[in-house]
Parts: C-alpha cells; structure tokens; sequence
C-alpha cells in the first residue's frame, strides 16, 4: 500500500511541475533509505521540500528553476530557530534608516527593562569589548542559533515593524509573535524593553523607550500540534496550542535565502535593502563554521561544523571540507528539524538553493525529549543534501557560475 501511495504522490509530483528538466525524487533513491523512507510517508513525517536549480545567463545572473514536493504553506509546522534570520536582516535594514552619525553594527547596544518579564542586557563577554551590539548578536544568531541574541533584536524592532516589513517584502505566510525559550504570556511578548545606544565615551547617540505592539497576531487557522504535551512535570492530553507562537513558511524561509544570495533577482520591495557592507557581513556569518571564529568562540566538541549544516554533512562531526560552503538557517524544536540554504562546491561550480522540514515525532508527545532526530532527522537532512549534490554533479550547465565572491575570508 505505502509504494502504492509513494507512486501516486510521484505521479503528482510530476504532473504539477510541467518542467522539461527531469525531475528529482523520482529515481536513485535506493543508495538513500531514510530519505525514500520519508517521501514514502508524508503524512506522518509531514515533509515538504524546496529545491531550486541555478542557471545562469550570458551576464551571470541566475535563473531560477524550483521544483516542490508536498509543499502546503497553509499547513502548519513550527518554525523554531529558521525566524532568527529574518530578523537580523530586518535589524540590519533597521540600522541604515536610522541615519545617526556613529551608529553602526559595532556601537554599544544597552538594554534595559521596566517589566518583570524583561532582561537586561548590559554586557556581552562573547564580544571583543565585553559589550553587547547589533554586530555582535547577528553573529550568534548565524553561527551557533544563540536564542538571546536573537530575542533581544526582536525586542528593538517590536512586533509590528517585522510583521509590517515581513508583509511588505511579500512573505506572506510569516507570522512572528514570541521571544524564543522564553516562557512568557502573549501579552508579555508584545511589550518591547527600552533601548540605548551609546558610544565608546559613554553619550547617547539614541534612545528607543518602552514600546509595545499596536496590534495582536496570531497564527492563522490556531493550530494545535501533538496529541498531548508536557508542561513543567505535568502531561497534558490533547494538542499544543501554537496560536501564539510563530508560523515561518517553508516557501518565505527558501525566499529570504534567495533574497539574501541574489537580492538582483527579486523586486526593489521584495529585497532586504542592505548595503555592500552589511549584506557581505551577512554572508560571512551565515556560512561560517564555529571553529573559524574568534569573537565569539566556542567550544568545537560541542558546536562542530554540521551543528548547524544539516544538508550533506548532518550526520558528520568531522571538518567540512573548504571546497563547500552553505549558506543557510536551520531551526530544531518539538520534533520539527527544519533547514534552508544555498549550497556551494568551490571545485565544480555547483550552486542551488534547498529548503526542508521533517517531523520526527512518532510518540505525538511534545516536550518529552524522544524525538528521532538522530535516527531519521539528521540522516534525512544529509541523505537529501547528497542526492541533491549528485544530481548537480551530473547536470549539464550552458555557463558555468563564477563563485570568486562568495570565497570570504574568514
């Protein structure tokens, strides 16, 4: 019944792409059984994939060619970690409004609270100074995820201006409402902490105050996930409710890693409107491994090079050979394994974008800590990521990519 059903969804697979390129996920897929494993069961997996082939024209530019498997954007996963990435280019873009002689990525970053439910932040010993910046924040946020780094850009842009600017750029399906791992009311995540820029003498060079959200978001259709969860020691039966959480979909996740790579291929308001400087500072840390940076540092028993490369290198632990680089943001909670990125290979020119989710949760029980990250998550990840690679390997390309800018120095 299960190839019966795999062959079906083939079938429809084929018919809704109408491309004359062959189309992946039809064949080869016996050296990659977890991957067969998972696009034989969508249903209980709930993967969707985004996989884009890159051409390019007698100028260089790219021409895209995206090819979708079981992609639903109504259809709701959580997101986790992947909305981290929007909102440090919403910071960045942010930034260059501002217009304020001495404000820039480096300047000190102060942030007070006035609720119970608010941090300060005052110091950063990951940095150089000791002290807390926008700089210093995206580069936790693209290197190793850190989920504080990320709350406190959300606490100085606020709700509204990312779901406003989300909205004008074209994405959509993207709802952002929460701090992450920090367990606080709707409520609560709609008041934003007052802010201070100062610099290196200590003068104010901007002052943002206590904010909070005009409006109230909430994730279209109220979705519950899971048939019952964990809060504190405590089971509870039935679905969480993830309301009041985010929702990033799997298509804006794929059109912001483009936006990101080739703003030239996208309309002026569609673009993340960075300049020279910031869009390649971007590009560094996105696709910089832990162990090549020196402000922060980290301990590389524990953050190695796949801890956040899922495709190709998930299952791995060892050194990424410098040939590759990807460009991506991944996201890992309550069973949802999520990652989108832009692949490169140094040595032949192969280029595409991919995007993925997976759900690797056959208890239906959130927050109990027995997901199959390991036994299929990771392996899906790294099996999709070699598939991929294979197929660039072998196809046949008029022009071939000149790649000379994206190898940074790290």
């Amino acid at each position: 019944m299960k190839n019966y059903l795999f062959s079906l969804l083939v079938f429809s697979f084929l018919v809704s792409c109408k491309s004359e390129p062959p189309v992946p996920f039809v064949e080869g897929l016996e050296a990659y059984p977890t991957l067969q494993k998972v696009l034989a069961d969508t249903a209980k997996y709930q993967v969707q994939i985004l996989y884009t082939q890159i051409d390019r024209n007698e100028h260089g530019n790219p021409l895209f060619t995206t090819y979708p498997f079981n992609v639903d954007d109504s259809r709701y996963y959580y997101p986790a970690s992947t909305v981290k990435l929007p909102i440090a280019l919403l910071a960045l873009e942010w930034l260059e409004q501002q217009q304020v002689e001495g404000l820039t990525l480096e300047t000190t970053m102060l942030t007070d609270s006035v609720r119970p439910s608010q941090l300060p932040a005052w110091k950063d010993s990951t940095a150089e100074n000791g002290l807390p910046s926008i700089g210093q924040y995206i580069k936790k946020i693209l290197l190793v995820s850190d989920n504080d780094a990320s709350n406190r850009l959300y606490e100085l842009l606020g709700m509204d201006y990312i779901n406003r600017k989300l909205g004008e750029k074209g994405l959509a399906n993207t709802v952002i409402t929460q701090r992450l791992s920090f367990p606080i009311s709707p409520e609560e995540n709609r008041q934003f902490n007052p802010i201070r820029f100062v610099d290196k003498s200590g003068k104010t060079l901007l002052e943002i105050p206590a904010r909070q959200a005009d409006s109230a978001y909430v994730v279209p259709a109220f979705p519950k996930l899971g048939k019952a969860y964990y809060k504190n020691d405590t089971l509870i039966q039935g679905g969480m409710d993830f309301s009041y959480k985010n929702k990033f979909s799997l298509t804006d996740l794929h059109g912001v890693v483009q936006r990101t790579i080739f703003p030239e291929a996208f309309v002026g308001m569609e673009r993340f409107n960075l300049n020279e400087e910031h869009r390649n500072f971007v590009l560094k840390y996105m696709s910089m491994l832990p162990r090549e940076s020196k402000f922060p540092t980290y301990d590389t028993t524990e953050f190695y090079d796949s801890f956040s490369k899922f495709f190709k290198f998930g299952t791995d632990k060892e050194p990424i050979p410098a040939r590759f680089r990807l460009f991506n943001k991944t996201g890992w909670s309550y069973g949802h394994l999520i990652d989108g990125g832009y692949f490169v290979d140094f040595e032949t020119g192969v280029e595409f974008f991919v995007s993925a989710i997976v759900y690797v949760n056959e208890d239906e029980i959130l927050n109990d800590d027995k997901y199959e990250t390991d036994e299929v998550g990771l392996p899906f990840f790294a099996e999709l990521g070699e598939y991929l690679y294979q197929r660039e390997l072998k196809r046949k390309k008029q022009l071939l990519p000149d790649l000379s800018r994206l190898k940074i120095s790290y």
